[in-house]
């Protein structure tokens, strides 16, 4: 099953999106997914190293998904992929999905089994529903 990894600024923000989707979807049923999220010292930040690892615990074999929130976070999930075997980078994509939205899609598609190309064009796909919504 492919693995999804939140790479936040905010701890609180990642682990309240991970929240929100485990509840929606009860906790057996979503993939794994791993937070790199804050500083070491709890405050705002992203670091590559953190979210190298998150990839790397996130791998099952199938690929990782990783959603980020904002510029620097772009960055620091770019860089880890220098940290990680050339393998399992091969096996990652960065998406630009909306965090919060791209990550229930993500998960909910993840969990059908589906390939990593799969989940990540749904995560990207994440707002049209609500776009459409608001303008009809």
């Amino acid at each position: 099953m492919i693995g999804i990894v939140i790479v936040s600024h905010s701890r609180a923000l990642a682990e309240a999106a991970v929240g929100l989707t485990t509840e929606l979807f009860g906790a057996g049923q979503v993939p794994t997914i791993e937070i790199a999220a804050g500083t070491a010292d709890g405050g705002f930040g992203t670091d590559a190293t953190a979210v190298s690892t998150a990839i790397e615990q996130a791998d099952s074999g199938d690929g990782v998904l990783v959603l980020m929130d904002l510029g620097s976070s772009v960055m620091s999930a770019e860089m880890a992929l220098e940290f990680v075997d050339p393998d399992l980078a091969q096996r990652v994509r960065l998406c630009g999905g909306p965090l919060v939205e791209g990550l229930v899609v993500a998960s909910v598609t993840a969990s059908t089994g589906a390939s990593l190309d799969k989940v990540d064009s749904e995560a990207r796909r994440a707002l049209e529903a609500k776009g459409e919504h608001l303008t009809s």
